[in-house]
């Protein structure tokens, strides 16, 4: 199958719908369900069965419901396919997928539940990688990445407003020309690090003034978001993860105020609590650490809470 085919498979010969389905046909197609739902009687693992008798069920739901054709499975599984020869060490389409679906949001809500003033969660994304430099505090995680520097500060707490101090800081994110670095070489590390607060929970760093960009859309993903209309675009953004030993790990990102994209985020990760003010100064004003700059720059403040490890 081509890309159209599985992009736009062959529409169905037949108007049926599910009202339409007689009593008899019903029962052949529930009787396959009860077997398929069956044959997972003698799983020793309670949560495993639990999962794999409701995803047979939902699925099975969808084909019968929406009276799926065989054309359209086969274009679905020509999809699912493709989605796997794309995928590399560095390229995750089965990630992408998933956010452009909303499931990678949907599974943070269920993961990350709401507790007391907690900094809320948002999707991961297909690009952080384990091995990111460690930076000094006040340093410059960007590495020589092209874009607008941007003065990044706050603090980290717990939900009773004390300091967390130690607490490790990954932040990453892209240059100004939309891509990360490991789409330029799967080796080289730029605009991306590792930080650890001080003893009064604070942390500062030099990173860019985030951009829009759209999410790798040269494969199978791309090519469904374009045939129902949708943009690929994510609202600017930098992505943070942080963790401390005594909180639950928070994944999340900063958006700034003035990006129009913003709630059209493609991954639906945009939240207005994590809504920043990047405040743009001038060229040659004075910097947080006494630097001067011959180009614009921005600064942002970003307290982040973390919630109790058992929250």
């Amino acid at each position: 199958m081509t890309v159209a085919t599985y992009v736009n498979p062959v529409p169905p010969t037949r108007g049926t719908s599910y009202a339409d389905v007689t009593e008899e046909q019903q029962r052949v197609e529930q009787t396959l369900v009860d077997k398929v739902v069956g044959s997972f009687d003698s799983c020793e693992n309670p949560r495993l069965k639990e999962l794999m008798v409701s995803l047979v069920r939902h699925l099975h739901s969808f084909v019968r419901t929406t009276r799926l054709t065989e054309e359209e499975w086969g274009a679905a599984i020509n999809f699912l396919t493709e989605s796997g020869k794309i995928t590399t060490d560095v390229r995750q389409e089965f990630i992408l997928l998933s956010d452009t679906l909303g499931i990678s949001m949907q599974t943070i809500n269920v993961n990350n539940r709401a507790y007391k003033q907690a900094t809320e969660a948002t999707v991961f994304g297909p690009f952080f990688v384990e091995d990111s430099p460690e930076i000094e505090l006040g340093a410059d995680m960007s590495f020589g990445a092209p874009g607008e520097p941007c003065w990044v500060e706050g603090t980290v707490t717990d939900t009773d407003g004390r300091p967390l101090a130690g607490a490790r800081i990954e932040v990453w994110e892209a240059d100004e020309d939309g891509l990360y670095d490991v789409q330029y070489d799967a080796d080289h590390r730029a605009a991306r690090a590792h930080l650890y607060t001080d003893i009064d929970g604070s942390y500062k760093f030099w990173g860019l003034t985030p951009t829009p960009y759209p999410i790798p859309n040269d494969g199978p993903v791309g090519m469904m978001l374009d045939s129902v209309g949708r943009s690929p675009l994510r609202a600017a953004h930098l992505h943070f993860m942080v963790s401390h030993d005594a909180c639950r790990t928070l994944v999340t990102h900063i958006f700034p105020s003035d990006d129009p994209i913003g709630p059209g985020d493609t991954v639906f990760g945009h939240k207005d609590s994590l809504v920043k003010d990047f405040q743009r100064q001038p060229a040659a004003s004075p910097t947080p650490d006494g630097r001067l700059l011959d180009a614009t720059w921005s600064t942002v403040r970003f307290d982040v809470v973390l919630a109790p490890v058992d929250a």
